[in-house]
């Protein structure tokens, strides 16, 4: 899956000077995590729809962050010395608990919606992400402005608006809510990473928070007895290289750009990825899964879509 709120890892030059101070410039890597953002993570939710065709939802997750998590602290350790993967016990804990927010509250039940929902409708209710995130700065004492209240309303009323297809028996209604939960667990974890100590190099906790994801994202699938009647034999081809294109691009590539991402840029900037996601998910489900592109996905996306743009464009104001 598919969002954000501060830096995941603080260093000196962000408690100094964040990113999101005026007259910032944003710098090139900033644009180019940015775009491998954009267009890779729109094109994991054609992964997970495909991946899940025939393997079980979080065991195939569990398998997926574990691998790409282990791969990640691998490279950094003989990039950077294995010094570079110390943390504190207080440090690990916070980055077990962000990637158990992001990956297996966040990812891990949108793996689970889509046996139940295309993948262009799945990403359309992740881009509520930014959203929520205005409702939690609120709760935390910020005060956002009102553009931003605006597109959060804006938002809610194009995440109704989606849910119709459940509600209309087009789609099943507990694969919607599981999006708008997981969108709520991502949200809450996106916001918590800057707001306790995280292991100060991004890429470690990156990898940490994915281990701590993948083992969470096993354990409930064993506990759902996703184990039972699997048989590696009868996964598909197809279902091996969309795990293996989740695994480099959507975890190792994506979400270390993420992670980073939160670490070097504005919410406000990092949250456009939440309207730029389904825009490719949409048409990558409709082009090569034949996704019907009904009217309350399209009038409710596009909603969605003005919503999160007027959050962005408000915050990039202030």
């Amino acid at each position: 899956m598919t969002s954000p709120e501060a830096p995941a890892a603080r260093t000196p030059a962000a408690t100094i000077e964040p990113a999101g101070t005026p007259g910032h410039r944003i710098s090139g890597a900033v644009w180019g995590a940015l775009a491998i953002v954009y267009v890779v993570w729109g094109s994991t939710y054609l992964g997970i729809r495909v991946v899940v065709e025939t393997m079980p939802p979080f065991l195939s997750a569990g398998a997926r962050f574990i691998t790409a998590g282990l791969i990640l602290a691998a490279l950094i350790a003989w990039r950077q010395g294995p010094s570079a993967l110390k943390a504190t016990r207080a440090q690990l804990a916070s980055a077990a608990l962000v990637g158990l927010l992001l990956l297996l509250g966040g990812n891990g039940l949108v793996v689970l919606a889509e046996t139940a929902v295309p993948s262009g409708l799945a990403a359309l209710l992740v881009a509520v992400v930014p959203a929520w995130v205005v409702v939690l700065r609120r709760a935390s004492g910020e005060r956002p402005g009102i553009g931003a209240y605006s597109g959060v309303l804006l938002g809610l009323a194009g995440l109704a608006v989606l849910t119709l297809p459940g509600l209309s028996g087009d789609v099943r209604l507990w694969g919607v809510l599981t999006v708008v939960a997981a969108t709520v667990m991502w949200s809450v974890g996106s916001f918590s990473s800057a707001r306790i100590p995280m292991p100060a190099n991004p890429f470690t906790a990156s990898a940490y928070e994915m281990v701590a994801g993948g083992i969470g994202c096993l354990l409930v699938g064993l506990v759902r007895g996703e184990q039972y009647g699997f048989m590696l034999t009868e996964v598909s081809g197809r279902s091996w290289l969309a795990l293996g294109y989740l695994v480099v691009f959507g975890s190792l590539v994506a979400f270390t750009a993420y992670a980073w991402l939160l670490h070097s840029a504005p919410l406000s900037l990092v949250a456009t990825y939440a309207y730029v996601n389904p825009v490719v998910a949409v048409l990558l489900g409709a082009l090569i899964l034949n996704e019907r592109l009904t009217w309350p996905i399209a009038v409710g996306g596009a909603v969605v879509v003005a919503g999160v743009g007027l959050i962005v464009s408000t915050e990039r104001r202030r």
